[in-house]
């Protein structure tokens, strides 16, 4: 058994590692691409206000009232027609195109400069075309992935269920990491991981679907609450819609009696990454706002890792009563 479970392992890190390279695709494109459909957006919406363009309603209508009390400036048809232009003029980008090219110097990666770890050890760090560094985040994304879908083998074996789990981890790291860079959740994730939550409930793979869908509920109304009451208290907004969507997503994996748990994992989370933060000089002083989201995220992957049924003897205050 410790030998076939070992073995799970070993496969279960192999496919993550080469997940683990996708997923840096998509934490660097998820974001560029919701940019890009804004700004199309953006551009659609103010040339609709010019009758040439043969749009009743308009941004600036919608704005402003369509009697439009403050006129649009003259300058404001050939700005959007402008942006809409150089968006057309840029190359498609999505998770499959264009291939992965250096930052630097445009270099094509070829498939034996992109193997997981391997290939940035082989590199030394550096692009082969124009030697310049690559960041260490790349492998070591590949390496936590590898190692969460090892988690997943060895625990659950070659099943639909350790699957599903490290789609749970895939999906948790990529919000981690975007909200770390950009202060984004994009909804694409959040609705995936959301929707698979309840559909594994359903499946009887995880949680009774009664506490995922109560947990999905009360996770976004509890940061919805807070989220108002600093707004009226503060004047501030001190979250994102989004950290509603990833604690409901959160609450339909785990079940609604886990949600104060990763409550306080998330602030756990959040010292120790603020701290280290201060630390190494990515926070310029302590009063810098930073992202909420991949504090959630942090204590999802941490209640993965600790074990779905085992996080209520990591934090047992958290369990002041059992809905199972």
């Amino acid at each position: 058994m410790v030998a076939e479970a070992w073995l799970n392992a070993a496969l279960g890190g192999g496919l993550g590692l080469l997940i683990g390279s996708f997923l840096n695709v998509v934490v660097y494109r998820v974001p560029a691409m919701m940019y890009r459909d804004w700004l199309r957006e953006s551009s659609d919406n103010l040339m609709a206000a010019d009758p040439a363009y043969g749009v009743q309603t308009s941004l600036w209508d919608l704005v402003f009232g369509s009697r439009k009390p403050v006129p649009p400036p003259p300058q404001l048809y050939a700005s959007a027609a402008a942006v809409g232009k150089a968006l057309d003029a840029l190359a498609p980008l999505d998770l499959m195109r264009p291939r992965s090219r250096c930052g630097h110097c445009g270099h094509a990666i070829r498939w034996y400069e992109n193997v997981p770890v391997l290939s940035y050890l082989a590199l030394r760090g550096r692009c082969a075309g124009c030697h310049g560094r690559i960041s260490p985040r790349y492998p070591l994304v590949e390496l936590a992935t590898g190692l969460l879908f090892a988690l997943c083998g060895w625990r659950w074996g070659l099943t639909p269920l350790a699957l599903a789990w490290a789609v749970f981890a895939a999906l948790l790291l990529c919000q981690f990491l975007i909200d770390m860079d950009t202060q984004l959740l994009p909804d694409s994730l959040n609705y995936l991981l959301l929707w698979s939550g309840l559909v594994v409930a359903a499946l009887g793979w995880t949680v009774p679907l009664e506490l995922a869908l109560w947990g999905a509920v009360a996770g976004y109304l509890v940061l919805w609450g807070f989220f108002h009451a600093y707004r009226l208290l503060t004047g501030k907004e001190g979250m994102g819609y989004g950290d509603f969507k990833l604690l409901a997503a959160l609450g339909a994996w785990l079940g609604a009696d886990h949600l104060l748990a990763i409550l306080l994992l998330s602030s756990i989370v959040g010292a120790l990454l603020g701290g280290a933060m201060l630390l190494v000089g990515k926070l310029a002083h302590k009063d810098v706002p930073i992202a909420f989201g991949p504090f959630l995220a942090g204590a999802g992957l941490v209640c993965l890792i600790a074990g779905p049924n085992e996080v209520r003897h990591l934090v047992p205050f958290a369990f002041p009563f059992s809905l199972r």
